[in-house]
């Protein structure tokens, strides 16, 4: 089940994050990447329309919109593989005429979902914070 974020789901949101950037993006910086619980709480969760996706009344993954950007999307890695990750892609498809999203060009995990679910290429460059290089990609 899709529903929208509750203030309560914060933590769980960060814990999926952690589990699924573990996995996915290991390549980064550990001090980037241990600042960013606090960036969820204080600067992307606020700012961005949030969904969450619930099995068995767990949130297992969610998807944060902002305006046409699709900012994060996350499965919990033990639930990766079961079409919640489509299910939130899906979701934010519906509440947007064109939605774009930016992947690191070393995330295989990220990229092979974008491509199985259509998503296409635009341009790439670096990001600043990290110096890995980023891919812009559009859904037509």
């Amino acid at each position: 089940m899709i529903r929208q974020y509750e203030t309560k789901d914060l933590e769980t949101l960060i814990e999926i994050w952690r589990a699924a950037s573990e996995i996915a993006t290991s390549f980064l910086p550990a001090d980037f990447l241990a600042g960013e619980p606090d960036n969820i709480r204080n600067v992307y969760i606020p700012n961005a329309e949030t969904w969450v996706f619930e099995a068995d009344n767990t949130v297992i993954g969610f998807v944060a919109l902002i305006g046409d950007e699709v900012g994060a999307i996350f499965v919990h890695p033990d639930s990766q593989g079961q079409g919640a990750g489509r299910a939130l892609m899906d979701h934010a498809a519906t509440l947007r005429e064109t939605i774009f999203l930016d992947v690191f060009k070393e995330n295989v995990i990220g990229r092979r979902f974008y491509d199985r679910y259509g998503f296409v290429f635009d341009h790439e460059y670096v990001h600043e914070q990290t110096g890995h290089v980023l891919i812009r990609l559009n859904l037509p």
